[in-house]
């Protein structure tokens, strides 16, 4: 998911417009930065997957090179504009974090009723399939959904994602599950490399150089990686059996259903969509076009479309959800270029990244110390994004009360699973997700709860004498 809140950008001077084709070798090379500004927030998510379900490699870099494959076609159908699919800008897709909890909660059902593993994936790709479409039919109405949508309610959804996210964070800062199989996790060697990779990641985004700042975390990776090499904690003997090439294979894990999983999916899928609009209104005013009016609209409309129908190919193909990326607007800031037509060449090489498997074995390889200290702070982020939003709420203590319960009740849904093991299976497992369970909180609260001006003249003197 887009990893800033709803702030619009300070305008930029734009060297290339929406319209304008620059020179080949100039669109490639801004292309290959926004490519670099993204390619973790791709990663990362897959990478997490086959870590949390203990994926064989080979599956793993499947993941990988699947969600690379349909961020880039994703991507191409958002900026190419092909009828009403697209948005027409500058403006990127890949995978998204939100959805890793709804993901992991519908497989972890399966596996807990016996299924295997790929069963569960399937299940969770075939759920997310199922509620893709929602995403279409929000496209038509988003100006009217945009209401029950307060910041309350997406800041408290934001947040959760990211608080949740933290404990699939710190485990990989002690080392993964494999560490904690054989013994070594939490040790000196994989705390140090995190807090390396942190301290790295920290310089640079500190730095006064902007482009340094925007590959900091990528930065901060390698610097982890070649460390581990150095320590001889990184294995590339599964270099040696991939393929130079590989299709994607529909269907690779089946398609299952779960009923209970989908107000989870269902509900991720709306808030990733009301901050998909945010994301579509920056880089609309980053390009210098308009951000109201019939034909924003469309664009807005566009967009989302856009994220529904990759959505559904990735879920076909065995990727998660995608949705509009917030990387690409520090890049146009950057180079000044707003050309819709680069994002041809940005679709066009994380497709042809995906098709090299190579690419997720190598990802796979990443000591998982490295990886957890860069998702430490990536997370965190997504956290402070949700308390950003939080700030555009009114202050009051209404919303203090909505936002108190949410969060309780989400994070202890999240961090205590077994305080609902007395309910009835479909709605235990579809209050499984804090996100589900923190946000319904807060929409129904929202809409439920009065505000002060609401309340009868006599109980409102009472409360004040209070």
């Amino acid at each position: 998911m887009a990893m800033t809140g709803h702030t619009m950008p300070e305008s930029v001077e734009l060297l290339c417009g929406l319209e304008e084709r620059p020179a080949f070798l100039d669109a490639l090379i801004v292309a290959l930065q926004h490519v670099l500004a993204m390619f973790v927030g791709i990663i990362t998510p897959p990478v997490i997957l086959g870590e949390a379900l203990k994926l064989p490699a080979e599956d793993t870099a499947y993941l990988v090179s699947t969600a690379l494959l349909v961020s880039g076609i994703g991507t191409i159908l958002q900026t190419r504009r092909i009828g009403p699919v697209g948005s027409g800008l500058l403006s990127v897709q890949g995978t998204s974090f939100a959805f890793i909890p709804p993901i992991l909660a519908a497989a972890g059902t399966v596996m807990a009723a016996g299924g295997g593993v790929r069963e569960a994936l399937g299940v969770a790709f075939g759920v997310s399939a199922a509620t893709a479409p929602l995403i279409i039919i929000l496209s038509r109405c988003i100006h009217r959904a945009r209401r029950l949508f307060t910041p309350i309610v997406t800041g408290t959804v934001v947040a959760l994602i990211g608080l949740t996210l933290l404990q699939v964070a710190a485990t990989n800062v002690g080392g993964g599950l494999e560490a904690k199989a054989d013994g070594s996790f939490g040790s000196v060697k994989n705390l140090g490399l995190a807090a390396i990779v942190v301290v790295t990641i920290l310089v640079f985004s500190c730095c006064r150089s902007r482009q340094l700042r925007m590959l900091s975390v990528i930065i901060g990776l390698l610097v982890g990686d070649l460390i581990g090499i150095a320590m001889g904690g990184v294995d590339f003997s599964n270099l040696r059996s991939v393929p130079a090439l590989a299709i994607p294979m529909p269907f690779r894990f089946g398609l299952g259903f779960r009923p209970e999983a989908v107000v989870p999916f269902a509900f991720t899928y709306v808030v990733s969509s009301v901050e998909a609009v945010g994301d579509l209104t920056a880089t609309a005013a980053l390009s210098g076009q308009a951000v109201s009016g019939p034909a924003f609209t469309e664009r807005l409309r566009g967009g989302l479309l856009a994220d529904g129908i990759s959505s559904m190919l990735g879920a076909c193909l065995g990727c998660s959800p995608t949705t509009t990326f917030a990387q690409n607007n520090g890049v146009i800031q950057l180079t000044g270029v707003g050309s819709s037509y680069v994002g041809r060449f940005i679709g066009g090489l994380l497709v042809l990244i995906g098709l090299v498997p190579a690419v997720g074995v190598l990802v796979q390889a990443m000591p998982r110390a490295a990886l957890g200290g860069a998702t430490l702070i990536m997370f965190g982020l997504v956290a402070a994004a949700g308390v950003r939003i939080l700030s555009g709420a009114p202050v009051s203590r209404r919303t203090a009360i909505i936002i108190a319960v949410s969060l309780g009740a989400g994070l202890g849904v999240s961090f205590v699973p077994e305080l609902l093991s007395q309910l009835p299976a479909l709605l235990r497992n579809t209050l499984s997700s804090g996100i589900a369970t923190g946000g319904l909180c807060a929409l129904i609260l929202d809409n439920v709860v009065p505000h002060a001006h609401d309340i009868p003249n006599n109980r409102l003197g009472e409360r004040n004498n209070e």
